[in-house]
């Protein structure tokens, strides 16, 4: 079991009736893969090789991911999945989008800022989302046009209405250096009210749950945004790239409270 609320985040769901088929599996998916990286979590004995990206890997990652696929090739064998460690398989129409361990870093210095992040794609359009943290015994999920959800807490983002009152989260400095943006940001940094570098999946929840209001990463993943684009939205809230695209897979990504977001986006331009 995972260690969340003392009532199961799938309880609270079936209890309120907002649960699907879809949304039902990926918050068993998030069980499965709770009960594993918190099993491993700050092991003297945990293995972890680089990547050929220079990225790390541990072994938590690569057992949580063959858990999920052998969950859902036994209860949706058509579906398709991408994962960040195995790759692709399998149906483009409706496939399943894995990151076992985001945040794999702090994870292997006992850091417990890290998350599952688990997505139904259909026909092109995310369907269903799970970002799943024991270790801050936290859960946000959400289906297409049903909100978004933590624990058994609905999901709005915040009002605030200008940059000079926000609170701004990112991922890394030199992330921004690389990707050549680096000015604009720290000139976005200095005009917000506040700035703290939570990071990774849980930036982007924070602005769901409306108590900060920008998230920016200038490189992601497929799989580092599927889920976390559709909590946004379900709470009210926008997720595009740095350029203004509506997209979930891959490049840079910004989620916001919405009444800020254009404001962000002219200072990237």
């Amino acid at each position: 079991m995972s260690r969340l609320d003392h009532r199961s985040p799938i309880a609270a769901v079936i209890l309120s009736r907002r649960v699907n088929a879809d949304l039902s599996l990926a918050l068993r998916l998030a069980d499965a893969a709770d009960a594993i990286t918190m099993r491993h979590f700050r092991s003297a004995t945990l293995a972890v090789r680089t990547k050929i990206d220079m990225t790390p890997v541990s072994e938590a990652d690569e057992e949580t991911e063959r858990a999920l696929r052998e969950i859902i090739a036994r209860e949706r064998p058509h579906d398709g999945i991408v994962g960040e460690e195995f790759g692709t398989s399998g149906s483009t129409a409706r496939r399943w989008i894995l990151d076992p361990i985001d945040g794999t870093k702090n994870y292997v210095r006992g850091i417990p800022v890290y998350a599952t992040l688990i997505a139904l794609e259909a026909d092109g359009a995310l369907v269903a989302g799970v970002v799943s943290a024991p270790a801050l015994a936290r859960r946000w999920w959400a289906s297409r046009g049903d909100g978004a959800f933590c624990n058994d807490r609905r999901l709005h983002v915040s009002a605030l209405a200008t940059i000079a009152e926000s609170h701004l989260s990112y991922d890394s400095i030199h992330d921004h250096d690389l990707a050549g943006n680096a000015e604009p940001f720290l000139q976005l940094a200095r005009d917000c009210v506040r700035t703290r570098a939570f990071g990774d999946f849980w930036s982007h929840m924070l602005v769901a749950e409306g108590v900060i209001e920008i998230a920016i990463e200038p490189t992601v993943s497929i799989w580092d945004m599927a889920p976390v684009q559709l909590i946004v939205e379900e709470a009210g809230g926008k997720f595009t790239d740095l350029r203004g695209n509506a997209r979930f897979d891959g490049g840079s990504a910004l989620s916001t409270n919405g009444l800020v977001h254009d404001a962000v986006l002219r200072r990237f331009a």
